[in-house]
């Protein structure tokens, strides 16, 4: 908890220092970061801003307290280091794959506190103050944003796909990256990990993000965390504002073909239906 704490400020740091350095980099027109009133450059008033140093202190209480509760109630979850025999490819396919799970179950939560009236007013609106976002306003959510990421994300991922104790920690650090560089206001080549990871079938970079924060409520749209794959497949894919050289391959490429119809989930309780069937999967993996 504490070496990722240390990254998260240095890397946010990094992201910062190549926003202020590199102003033809970032993913929205200079003149739409002006600050406009008693607003931070983010565009969030003070009021806000206060209720944002609250969450963040309940983010950490909660946090610690779900991290000591997995250490103690899920023997195995931190894997053991242990010399591992299986080939690199098999490592890494595997790392993948716990990424795939990771993001399905984080696509859904997000999906679902767009949907769902109550858990937007009360809960996911508040990330979305920031319209215009740098790293720093990364993880500056309700503590409950935070805290059901953390469950159905990482915890349900690495129980239905166990990760060894090194890959373990490299899929902690790439995802921390990842979250960092997809707030960070900038797209390119100074995004590490999303510079590694564009090869993956409709992988995203920030500016992709960075357009689902600019629509508000109305970007109900681009919900993936790592990769972009499960946009592609439940038809709520969005390019976003790419400048040249910056696009992925798959920006120009039509999901259409390779969609589902799934407007039956964007329900005020439809919308629960996949995360309550993928914990259904994991109790059932869990207890098996």
């Amino acid at each position: 908890m504490c070496v990722l704490s240390v990254l998260r400020r240095v890397y946010n740091n990094y992201l910062e220092a190549v926003y202020c350095t590199f102003p033809l980099h970032r993913t929205q027109p200079i003149k739409q970061h002006m600050l406009k009133g008693e607003r931070d450059l983010v565009g969030r008033d003070k009021e806000q801003l206060a209720a944002i140093v609250v969450q963040d202190r309940l983010t950490f209480i909660s946090q610690f307290c779900l991290d000591l509760f997995v250490y103690f109630s899920l023997p195995g979850f931190y894997p053991a280091h242990s010399t591992n025999t299986s080939s690199v490819t098999r490592r890494v396919l595997q790392l993948v794959l716990n990424h795939y799970v990771m993001s399905f179950g984080m696509y859904w939560t997000h999906r679902a506190l767009h949907k769902n009236v109550w858990l937007w007013r009360n809960i996911h609106s508040i990330h979305h103050w920031a319209k215009h976002p740098l790293s720093r306003t990364t993880y500056q959510d309700h503590w409950f944003d935070n805290f059901g990421n953390a469950i159905v994300g990482h915890i349900f991922a690495q129980i239905l796909v166990p990760l060894d104790a090194q890959m373990f920690w490299v899929s902690r650090v790439l995802r921390v990256c990842e979250s960092l560089e997809k707030h960070s206001g900038v797209s390119g080549y100074f995004n590490l990990v999303h510079s590694v990871q564009r090869w993956l079938p409709y992988a995203q970079m920030p500016h992709h993000h960075d357009w689902h924060h600019e629509g508000h409520k109305g970007c109900n749209y681009t919900f993936s965390s790592l990769g972009g794959l499960w946009d592609c497949v439940f038809g709520t894919r969005k390019s976003g504002r790419a400048k040249e050289g910056v696009q992925t391959l798959w920006d120009n490429l039509e999901q259409g073909r390779f969609s589902f119809d799934t407007k039956y989930f964007d329900g005020m309780y439809t919308c629960f239906i996949p995360l309550c069937a993928l914990s259904g999967i994991v109790v059932n993996s869990f207890v098996s």
